[in-house]
């Protein structure tokens, strides 16, 4: 996974499914902003890639920019797609595949 500099991101319109791209066989990221208060991250997976099995301190918010996702929380699985969003709660486990490549915004709001 990769991180940047945001400074190039600042007061721009930008397109959020092209700050990252598809890399066969990875996981790629952006950080949009990074800040005490919260994250916004840009994801980039390919098919069959994913993030295992784990719990985080925050709720947490997937939007799908691209493609769809298959996302389990505390044992249920839900289909993801474009334009959609799920939000993880806090303290649940959680874990993301690639069904087939995609792109997502996680936003994480610290309390």
């Amino acid at each position: 996974m990769e991180s940047g500099n945001t400074g190039d991101l600042l007061a721009k319109v930008l397109n959020m499914a092209d700050l990252v791209e598809y890399q066969e066989g990875s996981v790629v990221s952006k950080t949009i902003i990074d800040k005490k208060i919260g994250t916004l991250t840009v994801f980039a997976f390919s098919k069959g890639q994913g993030l295992s099995e784990h719990t985080a301190p925050f709720d947490a918010l997937v939007y799908i920019l691209d493609g769809s996702a298959e996302i389990t929380i505390a044992g249920k699985y839900h289909q993801v797609g474009t334009g959609e969003m799920i939000i993880m709660p806090a303290d649940k486990p959680h874990a993301l595949t690639a069904i087939k490549q995609f792109k997502m915004l996680l936003v994480m709001i610290r309390s």
